[in-house]
């Protein structure tokens, strides 16, 4: 009887355990099944995990040729603050940081990638000495021309953005950011800044900053490009800015095909009224949808201000206090992709305005862009090692040549920066080292997008 009752008892466990087993099991599979759903459900704020079908690569070969026109362009502004604009090799090393060229590449090297626009030779002791060449010298020349043509363009969008900050005054150190994306010239903080009393005047606070202060209010200005637009030259200009309810312009990633399914929340976001980037915002509710959608309308401001329609995004958190902005600016940004644009090449994020674009192509180039382009042009050297000659006198470089063909069988492999490699381009593109044109870099993204 014993052993029966045993047995019997052996036989329940047993059944239990299965109920037990197949409940865990089902659980597990709901879990997992809502654990997947989940996570399709979940949209992430890092650029780096945005869905490939949000990439735009036409504006990503954008950031990476003017990643490379703007360490050339430093490099240029160093040598003309200089009184000679000759300076040593030596010198440079100090700005390894500024064109992101770490050891042991050397700066000699970098500066060899562009003959057309620096030359170098040696001195009677054997100093390596950096100058320009007669045709940078040239568009140094063009470029201050072409800012002082475009001086007053950029007093006017400097004093629209005091107007839009809520004290009416800026950093002037935070202003130095936007410098080239203004178009402002290199004297900007000390004489420029005196050429425009009539809008505004520097001032120092009590812990001795600097500000830029507006001087008066100009109603004319306090009016945005998208009302411009909308309404002509001739618009009616209210005294004071208020709600305004115009959309954004919107273009989407050619190969995104699932704009429909958020096609009823943009429609609801473009026809929700917001206030004016040029209003009082003081006592706005942070978070709120009237709070995000000024944020859009003030970046939208500003990028139309600057002469490529794109920027730095760190350029833009400097400024999220003054012109009360929300802390998580780049979540926004990535949220309302369709206006804006943030490209992940380099160590600095960009945005573009993406409405200013056409492919790769900014739509409309003041000259200050097509004097990049000028520049750009003349970046990259593919040939042979040149010898660097040594001079007895500086006098002598005006009728001798810098450059002179070294032996045809020396190669110069021109050594990429670390940090400039274009990821997801493939090894087999940057094989040996060698510079990469900027149209190779062009045909390198064509060539991997996915079909």
């Amino acid at each position: 009887m014993q052993l029966i009752h045993f047995r019997r008892k052996m036989m329940a466990y047993r059944v239990i355990g299965t109920v037990i087993e197949l409940n865990c099991s089902r659980y597990a599979s709901g879990y997992k099944e809502s654990l997947q759903h989940t996570r399709l459900m979940t949209t992430s704020k890092r650029v780096q995990d945005r869905s490939t079908k949000k990439r735009v690569h036409d504006l990503e070969i954008v950031t990476e040729k003017w990643k490379i026109v703007s360490k050339v362009l430093f490099l240029m502004e160093v040598l003309k603050k200089e009184a000679e604009q000759i300076i040593t090799v030596r010198s440079l090393d100090q700005y390894r940081r500024q064109v992101n060229l770490p050891k042991p590449h050397k700066i000699s090297d970098f500066i060899r990638k562009s003959p057309k626009l620096f030359e170098l030779y040696k001195d009677q002791k054997g100093v390596l000495w950096c100058g320009m060449t007669k045709e940078a010298e040239d568009l140094v020349a063009e470029e201050e021309r072409l800012l002082e043509e475009h001086a007053d363009k950029a007093a006017e969008h400097v004093t629209r953005f005091l107007m839009m900050s809520i004290d009416k005054r800026l950093p002037l150190d935070k202003i130095a950011h936007f410098r080239r994306d203004f178009g402002l010239p290199y004297d900007f903080r000390t004489s420029w800044v005196g050429k425009y009393p009539q809008h505004f005047r520097v001032v120092k606070s009590e812990d001795e900053l600097e500000y830029l202060e507006l001087v008066s209010w100009n109603p004319a200005l306090a009016v945005t490009e998208l009302e411009k637009k909308a309404n002509g030259a001739n618009g009616d200009i209210l005294p004071t800015p208020g709600l305004l309810s115009l959309p954004f312009p919107l273009k989407f990633p050619p190969n995104y095909k699932k704009v429909y399914r958020y096609g009823g929340k943009i429609d609801h976001f473009q026809k929700r009224s917001y206030l004016s980037p040029y209003a009082d915002a003081r006592g706005m509710k942070a978070g709120s949808r009237e709070f995000d959608k000024r944020a859009v309308a003030i970046m939208h401001e500003l990028l139309s201000f600057t002469i490529e329609k794109r920027l730095v995004t760190d350029h833009l958190t400097h400024f999220r206090w003054e012109l009360v902005m929300p802390q998580k600016l780049m979540r926004l940004l990535l949220k309302h992709f369709g206006i804006f644009y943030v490209s992940e090449r380099g160590k600095r994020f960009s945005v573009f305005l993406t409405e200013a674009y056409e492919g790769s192509e900014l739509i409309d180039k003041c000259p200050l862009v097509l004097w990049k382009e000028k520049v750009q042009n003349l970046i990259g050297y593919r040939g042979r090692k040149r010898r660097i000659e040594t001079f007895d006198d500086l006098t002598d470089m005006e009728d001798t040549s810098l450059f002179e063909m070294d032996s045809e069988n020396e190669n110069f492999d021109a050594e990429l920066e670390q940090g400039e490699t274009i990821d997801g381009l493939g090894n087999g593109l940057l094989a040996d080292d060698v510079e990469m044109e900027i149209g190779e870099i062009c045909n390198a993204y064509k060539d991997n997008e996915p079909s």
